[in-house]
């Protein structure tokens, strides 16, 4: 992984300031790193969705979601890079590429909803050339119910709606990439 200076002039605001506070719990990446720029794998046009692993969910755990979200974007809505969710209370991680479009490695059950992108799946990172360095919040929800009501035509803004009523704790990595182009 290329190690590089976190930059400081991130130009979009803190998502989840103005969420409720929740507990964290451990959440780990042998693929990113928090603070440290995204491989190519993990960048558009490839797109490869990171491995991810967590450990001490809180009690009352019932379903796991993932998002991953740019606050970065020129738009004054951020970028919805993947969301996932009705993953297992068991499960433990996904492996790397596993919710990459047309990956069949998620959970049975598990529902993965179109992002900004118009990808049903992870989309890698990819900011305009020269607009500035952006963060990728990888984000993974305990939530308190086994399958959110969310339809597999919703937005993640519809989906984050329902976590902000239906987390329990979140952990989050978040990377950057900034495209010099």
């Amino acid at each position: 992984m290329t190690t590089a200076q976190t930059p400081t002039n991130f130009p979009g605001p803190d998502p989840y300031a103005p969420l409720k506070d929740l507990p964290s719990f451990e959440l780990s990446s042998p693929d990113i790193v928090d603070g440290q720029p995204l491989d190519d794998k993990f960048r558009a046009p490839e797109s490869v969705s990171p491995e991810l692993n967590w450990a001490g969910l809180p009690e009352g755990t019932k379903s796991i979601a993932i998002t991953c979200y740019d606050p970065d974007a020129p738009t004054a809505a951020g970028f919805w890079h993947w969301a996932v969710f009705n993953i297992p209370a068991d499960a433990q991680g996904i492996a790397q590429g596993a919710g990459t479009e047309g990956s069949t490695d998620l959970p049975e059950g598990t529902i993965q909803l179109v992002g900004d992108s118009g990808v049903r799946g992870h989309y890698g990172a990819n900011p305009p050339a020269q607009h500035a360095p952006h963060r990728y919040m990888y984000a993974v929800h305990a939530v308190d119910v086994e399958k959110l009501d969310v339809p597999e035509d919703a937005t993640p803004t519809v989906l984050g709606f329902n976590l902000y009523f239906h987390s329990i704790a979140r952990a989050i990595i978040t990377p950057w990439w900034e495209n010099k182009g």
